[in-house]
């Protein structure tokens, strides 16, 4: 396996998609590409339901396609917990996680690191690093270059800003943002009641400026990234919505992709899937 460095933004779906005839990973695949879409993320959140056995399988549907792969890991990972066991286990998930990806011939994963817990976030932030090194060592020495990526968070009780991501994955080999600008959007609009916080073109390109400016061009040519439309209340991210049915401005988000030049992959997790999907991707294109 090798890393394979995109040379376009590429727009897919979160899983299989929703109009796939028997679906399956396998057909799921197939079906991106007769759906004019280029990516597809798998969905390891319950579990890492591709077995290393299974991978190659997935791998040469996913080559015989054309069709890049992502991975969302599992829910249950707190790499922050104070017990030691939950800790040690949210490790070994990841590292489970990037292993059946990385056969699969994914690209990146991406995952939710860490809770505050109430604690300090410069202490977070030490702890998450430290078990993030540990981790990217292990790929290191198991010759696995799958890209590692925490991913904004969308309530304030979670470890993962923006910034937080963004200076990770300057002190870290193997690690880049994986952007969620909808829970950005949720973490700081439900909050203040401001709809228009990090919703908006400049709010956007902030964004994009802030991983150029820390990670160079590379960080923009090298995305990850998740939209859909998005549900919020004073504590940040309820749910997600089909972005026609939230205030989510993927106009504007869609601007600022083009604007930047940047390459990647644009996962939606839109309930409505690919719907969602061809939507950014149709915006995208005329732009």
């Amino acid at each position: 396996m090798k890393i394979i460095k995109p040379n376009k933004l590429m727009f897919g779906t979160a899983g299989v998609p929703i109009s796939t005839p028997k679906p399956t990973i396998l057909n799921g695949i197939a079906h991106v590409r007769a759906l004019g879409l280029d990516c597809m993320e798998l969905e390891f959140v319950r579990r890492v339901n591709v077995s290393l056995e299974k991978a190659p399988e997935v791998l040469s549907v996913a080559e015989k396609n054309n069709v890049a792969l992502t991975c969302h890991g599992q829910y249950y990972i707190n790499l922050n917990s104070l017990e030691k066991e939950k800790a040690d286990a949210s490790v070994f998930r990841v590292l489970n996680a990037c292993r059946s990806a990385w056969a699969s011939g994914g690209q990146s994963v991406t995952f939710h690191a860490a809770y505050y817990m109430k604690q300090e976030p410069k202490l977070v932030y030490d702890v998450v690093k430290k078990r993030m090194k540990e981790i990217v060592s292990t790929l290191q020495n198991e010759g696995n270059k799958i890209w590692v990526r925490p991913e904004t968070t969308g309530k304030g009780t979670q470890w993962g800003t923006f910034q937080e991501i963004v200076k990770l994955s300057q002190e870290l080999e193997q690690v880049m943002p994986c952007v969620d600008f909808s829970h950005v959007h949720a973490r700081y609009a439900g909050p203040l009641g401001d709809s228009k916080k990090y919703n908006n073109y400049n709010e956007f390109s902030s964004i994009l400026s802030h991983i150029e400016k820390n990670l160079g061009r590379n960080g923009l040519d090298n995305m990850h990234i998740h939209v859909s439309g998005i549900n919020y209340g004073p504590k940040g991210e309820r749910n997600h919505l089909v972005l026609k049915e939230s205030d989510m401005n993927y106009k504007e988000l869609m601007r600022a992709f083009k604007d930047f030049k940047i390459k990647g992959y644009v996962i939606c997790e839109s309930p409505n899937l690919e719907d969602d999907a061809l939507l950014m991707q149709k915006e995208y294109s005329k732009l």
